[in-house]
């Protein structure tokens, strides 16, 4: 067996000023004091970058950012990279770079000291990313009636609109902000490593999940907190917009949100991006996602509604929607008003229009402003126009 010398050790994790966290560095730590006790071969160990969370029983645990790591040790000229089994798929996606997935310590070690080989984890990026590339399981076939409303998603997915929908409980909010993805384009191959790689470093991804290519729904509850939200902490983690990145931000009953929780959303909104900052350090995260928001029109949900008994106060309404400032609606585009959907439309027979027919539509119309835009610097879509392209393309008639 191998023992620990039974003396003072002192480990140096250079640079020596950046604070390290996680028990990604285990493996790493391990190796290196078998090979400064000469109880393994230390020469080829310069060659690889090794981690992992070791187990008490010397299994190996997964860790976080699997993707960036393998990223980085690739720039800085690593031979390959030795990580636990379960991130080996995701690290692969990056080439150049050999990457071994192990189970546990005696692995690595008997590859060092023994010269036993490891299996080598392959993975083809692009047949990765089209084998992911599922339709959602929401379908707008499933939506009886709200044409009208199904028009306007379907605008706001064209453009990349961030959109809100008013009405009382049961008018089909929820149902209609869910299905919203199945009509977006799909992701490209960068939008996916860019979204592999923040979910990656947030410890979201599943174990042996290569590369994410459906893009992301988040609908986070209303109780979270800003820090939840916009990402932060000690040591800084994404939050809920940045891990909505290439996708959607759904903020159900969006009144019963802190105020100051809303509040934190408008910078982003408008840079699609979220900068941390702590005293030692500053990170910025991407944070370019559609905001699909719904909320009822009162406290009680039923104001306006024909036949339904107005029981909420002006007081109580006017407190209900101040929870909303005028600048964070300002960076919602479309407001639509949903009402319920009568009994009739709902027991016909004739199926509504599939998601797949939408989507071919709004992938002509992203089609369009791709050439239109083609020579501008991150500017895709119409909603990341500036007010001089507006002036310019969107031009009223008398």
């Amino acid at each position: 067996g191998y023992k620990i010398p039974g003396k003072k050790l002192i480990i140096n994790m250079s640079p020596a000023d950046m604070r390290k966290e996680g028990s990604a560095y285990d493996l790493t730590l391990a190796m290196g004091i078998l090979a400064a006790s000469n109880q393994i071969k230390a020469e080829n160990l310069e060659d690889f970058l090794i981690m992992g969370e070791l187990s008490l029983d010397g299994n190996l645990q997964p860790i976080k950012g699997a993707l960036p790591i393998a990223i980085k040790a690739r720039e800085e000229g690593f031979k390959g990279f030795i990580l636990p089994v379960q991130n080996a798929k995701e690290a692969a996606i990056v080439n150049d770079i050999q990457v071994f997935g192990v189970e546990n310590i005696k692995q690595v070690i008997d590859f060092f000291d023994k010269d036993v080989p490891l299996e080598q984890t392959l993975v083809d990026t692009r047949e990765e990313f089209y084998k992911n590339l599922e339709f959602p399981e929401h379908d707008f076939a499933d939506v009886k009636g709200q044409e009208s409303i199904k028009r306007c998603m379907e605008i706001a997915a064209a453009g990349g609109h961030n959109i809100i929908l008013i009405g009382p409980p049961g008018a089909g909010k929820t149902m209609l902000a869910k299905r919203l993805p199945s009509i977006l384009p799909p992701m490209t191959l960068k939008e996916a490593l860019e979204t592999t790689k923040i979910h990656s470093v947030a410890g979201r991804m599943k174990e042996n999940t290569g590369l994410l290519a459906q893009r992301p729904f988040r609908n986070p509850h209303h109780t979270i907190s800003d820090v939840a939200l916009v990402g932060g902490g000690t040591f800084p983690q994404p939050g809920e917009i940045s891990l909505a990145h290439n996708g959607v931000l759904f903020l159900d009953e969006l009144p019963e949100f802190k105020r100051t929780v809303l509040e934190v959303m408008r910078q982003p909104l408008e840079d699609r991006e979220v900068t941390i900052s702590r005293a030692r350090f500053t990170i910025t995260y991407p944070s370019s996602f559609m905001l699909v928001a719904s909320m009822n029109p009162s406290p009680s949900g039923y104001f306006n509604e024909p036949g339904a008994p107005v029981t909420s106060t002006p007081a109580e309404m006017q407190r209900y929607l101040s929870k909303i400032s005028g600048p964070l609606l300002d960076r919602i585009d479309i407001h639509i008003e949903v009402t319920p959907v009568p009994f009739e439309k709902l027991s016909e027979e004739r199926k509504a229009e599939a998601s797949v027919e939408i989507r071919n539509r709004v992938m002509a119309a992203r089609d369009i402003q791709t050439e239109r835009f083609q020579a501008l610097e991150n500017v895709h879509y119409n909603a990341q126009m500036s007010t001089k392209l507006i002036r310019k393309y969107c031009q009223l008639d008398e």
